[in-house]
């Protein structure tokens, strides 16, 4: 049978560009102008072509391909995140391995020793731990990686994080403004350098009103934990006035006790901040008053900071760290005079 694969020469005829003007637009990172590019697209797709990504990959030594780690998508933050990631990399003609470990050192490892399997051209690491063995191994074969929406306590490691410590304070600053004397705080995970930043941040907004954490807990970003740790601070003749959670996954689960098992207002009874904002806060069940992980912002740069080491060599400045806006609603008390310059 006669082969009959559409070649690059075909669609540049159809297209009226030369041939490697059609190789450079299915290469992610070459400039092509739009008028060209849309030109070869059409005519790619008119004709059926498919890009040969093994000849490409041979010619290039590249795979042209990202992975991306991550521990779990319970959080919706993660789906919206890992949406926006897909998307983006694709757009810049990159596809995307997804892999799944729990936050256990030996598991990430494990999984990212799969990815170098894998000839991957670069690596996120999406809320998932990473041994510092590894972080030594990646550098030393000089692969690409970008940790994402996850502190490491080394800053000079290429990582896109929220202002964490800065959030808290907005947290803390927030609640304490608001009147309330009795805060509590449900935590993240304790092993989780974002979580214990913004732990530290709300500490110290507290101080600056002369208070203390009503109690702490850890609740592991995880919702079965928040709803314990919701019941364990009702259980006493004292109780909280108001609540400032980890993240909005668990904060859900504390307006759903609060309300349907403790038969509690919110917020006449007690207020509720989170942290992240997920498209659900705005919900009118939940209403949620909570500081903003700007998501679509923190995949720009994640991408930008990725495929600047990947095609141009580009050495990482570290950390970089993307402010929190507080976005107030009805789950909280708003502190009389409030504004967005207060916190």
């Amino acid at each position: 049978m006669a082969d009959t694969r559409i070649t690059a020469a075909q669609v540049a005829q159809r297209a009226g560009v030369s041939q490697p003007t059609v190789s450079r637009v299915f290469t992610p990172g070459s400039r092509v102008s739009s008028d060209k590019k849309k030109r070869v697209q059409d005519a790619a797709y008119e004709l059926g072509y498919l890009p040969n990504t093994l000849a490409r990959s041979l010619n290039t030594g590249r795979s042209f391909t990202i992975g991306i780690v991550l521990a779990y998508l319970k959080n919706p933050f993660y789906p919206e995140a890992l949406q926006k990631l897909s998307e983006q990399l694709s757009e810049r003609g990159y596809h995307v391995m997804v892999f799944f470990a729990a936050n256990l050192t030996e598991e990430v490892d494990g999984v990212v020793e799969g990815l170098l399997a894998h000839q991957v051209d670069g690596i996120i690491l999406a809320s998932a731990s990473m041994s510092n063995q590894l972080t030594a191994r990646l550098q030393d074969l000089k692969k690409p990686f970008v940790l994402f929406n996850r502190g490491q306590e080394d800053r000079a490691l290429p990582s896109v994080t929220a202002a964490n410590y800065a959030g808290g304070q907005k947290a803390g600053r927030f609640l304490a403004a608001g009147g309330h004397q009795r805060i509590a705080h449900i935590a993240g995970w304790k092993k989780s350098v974002n979580g214990l930043d913004r732990q530290k941040g709300f500490v110290d907004g507290l101080a600056e009103f002369g208070l203390e954490p009503f109690a702490i807990f850890d609740g592991h970003f995880r919702r079965s934990m928040a709803i314990d740790a919701t019941r364990q601070l009702f259980d006493g003749k004292e109780v909280p006035d108001a609540i400032f959670v980890g993240n909005d996954h668990m904060a859900f689960a504390v307006l759903e006790t609060l309300r349907c098992d403790l038969g509690l207002r919110v917020p006449e009874d007690v207020s509720v901040v989170g942290y992240d904002d997920v498209s659900m806060a705005a919900w009118k069940i939940y209403d949620l008053t909570t500081l903003r992980q700007p998501v679509k912002q923190m995949v720009d740069e994640t991408v930008a900071m990725l495929l600047g080491m990947v095609e141009d060599g580009t050495q990482s400045k570290g950390r970089l760290e993307i402010a929190s806006p507080l976005v107030v609603r009805g789950s909280a008390r708003v502190p009389e005079g409030w504004t967005d310059e207060s916190a």
